[in-house]
């Protein structure tokens, strides 16, 4: 296994790797270049097949006008609407409906009681050879073009639920190549500060850029191979961490390389150690990484259920590359990549003056410094008190739905932009309209059509969209009509879907959380061979996390303004966090089981923590700023994951792997390696060794 991960610093190797990097890069690019367009990003395959609103959306295609997506559109003038602009609105109703509605005449526009606005509904269904949201997104695109900006006063909108759809792809749609770009900008930038030199740090982001091809590619095949539902929200991660978990490998692979540059004249064999030494505790970082991703695969959710393959092959990729293809080109250039501070054989090692006065606190008062920061941790997870799971703020910026429900809310009834949609049998369709009208949550409820014996209703909901009070009445409506007896009634469209997809997510939290738990918890076993240890670096990470969704609830709640949190945020957060957590904390607990079979388990720690200190602590830098790229899409639920997992990671790095884990195994000693063989006296062992055999590592 040795010889096999010193294979790329090879003399002639390193040149076959690079030929073969070369042939995988041109055969995945053409395939990475088309994964924007393949994305899914249907109503439809979002939802789980057991969610109530995915069988009206299934319903829905057997009626004549199909599955409808209703966008409205609201015209409105503070001084109340002139004869010109309800001719207006007729001529642009008139176009909207002879181009998506050319079958059905349009009813003709609702007019509010104080004369100021008026609305009118455009049923927008997606052909059969078309994926729905792209179809609703070059919809609501035209109609707002056809539109333009009217000016003189009168305002004119896109709202309804095809409005806030069309928003949110098209953040995404604008944003795809921004949320590869800025990535690459930061992480240039992270490590020509980490470096210090004008030409090293191209080598890692050139290699990172070549993972992120490759990844591409992967996830566009199992778009076009699998029934797996890859959206925009699962192309953006990838790229994230691949940046992340990439720039992360590398910063460990190139310091342990500046290390035996040191010791050794030829780079050909510094490099074969540096490979040695570094591998492992990559592979098994990484791999712990993967394994907690696949725990999403439990997930019901089929987006959450996507992010399962990608994050694997997002690791996958950056590990690859990272092992193979940066270790050849490091030797192929040579020292001089390091300039203006290229190492030589028999340069003293670099001084750790921080990192020596943090070990120094630690050595010194341990119990002290993991019983403050086990507090200063637990104050914080005191903010989860505030957490409120049901969302209410969608967007961080105004864009023209949001802007048109205003005027909807201030003219009409809110519920007049997000009607819900009930299915049930003909027979009873008086009986579950009558139960619809009594419910108290809806102010008007319409017939839309008839098929198969089976009778669609559209239903006014009372309260305003996308609010906690729409999840309620949404609740009772179904209540009311599930209760008639043979209608095999349904309640589906926008509000029903958010509330299913929030069930969905609680439901889904309950389970993948417990299993990343245990899975993170038997790799910990299997690597470090020591019970004590595994549940140790298990609660710290757990602590962080807590910590980490705490404060950030505060800040959404009384920084930004954000009511709510999005309810996939415990789950996806905690995956990140956990999985990324346990990866620093095997970067440095790899290095002090290496110190320990030499120095002891105390000093051991010490020396350990020092001596990568610099690297994962850059390492852990780079990661929370590539996920801090979410915090600039305005989408409130991506906006919060990306400063969760930031946040949680720098905790992991500054707090629970520079001061809480060194200071409890110092308190701890050589037990924490209970039960394996390292538990039982690791210094005079080393006193052995050392009697046997130089210190050749050192």
């Amino acid at each position: 296994m040795s010889r096999v991960l010193a294979f790329p610093a090879g003399r002639r190797a390193k040149w076959l790797v690079l030929v073969a990097w070369l042939i995988i890069l041109g055969a995945a690019a053409p395939f990475a270049g088309k994964l924007f367009g393949a994305v899914e990003n249907d109503r439809l395959g979002y939802l789980p097949k057991s969610a109530e609103s995915t069988a009206v959306l299934e319903q829905q295609e057997a009626f004549p006008q199909g599955r409808v997506n209703p966008a409205i559109i609201v015209y409105q003038r503070d001084g109340g609407l002139t004869a010109a602009d309800r001719a207006r609105a007729a001529d642009d109703q008139r176009w909207m409906a002879g181009k998506y509605m050319p079958k059905t005449p349009p009813p003709p526009p609702t007019v509010s009681k104080d004369g100021k606005a008026l609305i009118y509904q455009i049923a927008l269904v997606a052909p059969p050879d078309k994926q729905e949201g792209n179809y609703v997104l070059d919809a609501v695109d035209a109609m707002r073009k056809h539109i333009g900006d009217p000016g003189g006063g009168l305002e004119v909108k896109v709202s309804g639920p095809a409005g806030r759809d069309s928003d949110q792809f098209l953040i995404f749609r604008d944003m795809q190549y921004q949320l590869v770009l800025i990535p690459v900008i930061v992480v240039a930038i992270l490590l020509l500060v980490i470096y210090r030199s004008a030409v090293l740090f191209l080598v890692p982001l050139f290699t990172v850029a070549v993972a992120n091809q490759l990844g591409s590619a992967f996830v566009y095949g199992l778009i076009k191979n699998t029934d797996l539902v890859i959206n925009s929200m699962s192309t953006g991660v990838l790229s994230i961490l691949i940046y992340g978990a990439g720039t992360d490998y590398a910063l460990l692979l190139i310091s342990r390389y500046r290390e035996e540059l040191a010791r050794h004249e030829d780079r050909h064999e510094a490099m074969a150690e540096a490979l040695r030494r570094s591998s492992g505790a990559v592979l098994a970082s990484g791999g712990t990484v993967a394994l907690g991703l696949l725990c999403l695969f439990a997930a019901d959710l089929n987006a959450t259920r996507a992010l399962a393959p990608i994050g694997v092959l997002a690791v996958g990729s950056a590990m690859l590359a990272m092992l193979t293809l940066l270790p050849a080109l490091l030797v192929v250039f040579g020292r001089w990549l390091f300039w203006p501070r290229a190492p030589h054989v028999g340069d003293s090692k670099r001084a750790h003056g921080f990192w020596t006065r943090m070990g120094e606190t630690v050595q010194a008062r341990p119990r002290r410094v993991w019983a403050l920061t086990s507090l200063g941790l637990a104050v914080g997870v005191l903010g989860l008190l505030a957490f409120n799971v049901p969302q209410q703020t969608q967007f961080t910026t105004t864009p023209d739905s949001e802007r048109g429900q205003t005027l909807i809310s201030a003219h009409f009834p809110a519920g007049n932009g997000n009607p819900a949609t009930i299915v049930a049998n003909a027979a009873q369709a008086d009986q579950v309209k009558t139960a619809a009208t009594g419910s108290g949550v809806v102010g008007a409820v319409a017939e839309v059509g008839r098929a198969a014996g089976k009778v669609q209703y559209a239903a006014t909901l009372n309260a305003e969209p996308v609010t906690a009070a729409e999840r309620s009445a949404v609740h009772r409506l179904r209540e009311d009509v599930h209760a008639v007896n043979g209608a095999e009634a349904k309640v589906g469209g926008p509000a029903a879907i958010q509330l299913d997809q929030r069930d969905t997510n609680v439901r889904d939290s309950w389970i993948t959380i417990p299993l990343v738990l245990v899975v993170i918890f038997i790799v910990l076993l299997l690597l470090l061979r020591a019970v004590t240890l595994s549940v140790l670096l298990i609660a710290t990470v757990a602590l962080s996390f807590g910590a980490a969704l705490g404060v950030s609830t505060l800040v959404f709640e009384y920084g930004f303004g954000w009511s709510g949190q999005d309810s996939q945020l415990p789950q996806l957060a905690f995956v990140f966090l956990v999985a990324l957590g346990v990866d620093y904390n095997i970067f440095l607990m790899s290095r002090v089981r290496e110190e320990s079979r030499r120095h002891g388990t105390r000093e051991g720690v010490i020396k350990g923590l020092v001596t990568t200190g610099g690297v994962i602590t850059s390492a852990g830098v780079v990661l929370a700023a590539t996920f801090a790229v979410l915090v600039a899409l305005p989408v409130v639920s991506f906006a919060e994951q990306g400063f969760v997992i930031g946040l949680g990671v720098l905790i992991d790095t500054f707090i629970v792997r520079s001061l809480l884990v060194p200071a409890l195994v110092h308190d701890i000693g050589d037990r924490v390696w209970w039960p394996s063989g390292l538990a039982r006296g690791t210094r005079q062992r080393a006193e052995r060794g050392r009697e046997l055999a130089p210190d050749k590592s050192r």
